[in-house]
């Protein structure tokens, strides 16, 4: 910006968009300083850099409104966690499918793990059909991102 600006000639655009040319740049920012504004170096790695006469705060003011519309346009994906276990009822199986179809409504991930305990490592296969019927519940919703896998004495989808 102005005096900050070190190379010996630079490429200078209005706040219209109108191009002035390649001048000199102690003379850009002369021409910038009689207007009442500032000559605002936007592109320093073109030949040569290309320098803006704009109000720098106003430029710095849009600047930071245009990074918090882009902030607001971000989609966060939050993972939410479903626990089961090898024994888990209907009737609580039927509520967490409740609540996972909610949650996959507003746009998150589920993560459904089943938990082992003991001598349950010995049945996993009913673990493996909780997770099989949740995935086939939710099917008409959501798609498997991770299959069930075993990660120590858990085994977890996404």
């Amino acid at each position: 910006m102005n005096e900050r600006i070190r190379v010996p000639s630079v490429r200078v655009v209005t706040e219209d968009g109108e191009q002035l040319g390649v001048m000199d740049t102690r003379d850009a920012i002369r021409r910038a300083r009689e207007i009442g504004l500032d000559l605002v170096e936007v592109s320093p790695n073109a030949v040569p850099p290309v320098c803006k006469i704009i109000d720098y705060g106003k430029f710095q003011y849009e600047a930071k409104k245009r990074a918090n519309e882009q902030k607001k346009k971000q989609v966060i994906v939050t993972v939410k966690e479903l626990k089961f276990r090898p024994a888990t009822d209907d009737h609580d199986y039927d509520y967490r499918l409740k609540h996972a179809r909610e949650w996959i409504a507003e746009g998150d991930k589920v993560r459904a793990a089943i938990a082992f305990r003991g001598r349950e490592m010995a049945h996993r296969e009913l673990g493996a059909k909780i997770l099989e019927r949740l995935m086939k519940d939710l099917g008409d919703v959501a798609d498997v991102e991770v299959a069930p896998k075993m990660e120590g004495y858990q085994m977890f989808t996404i």
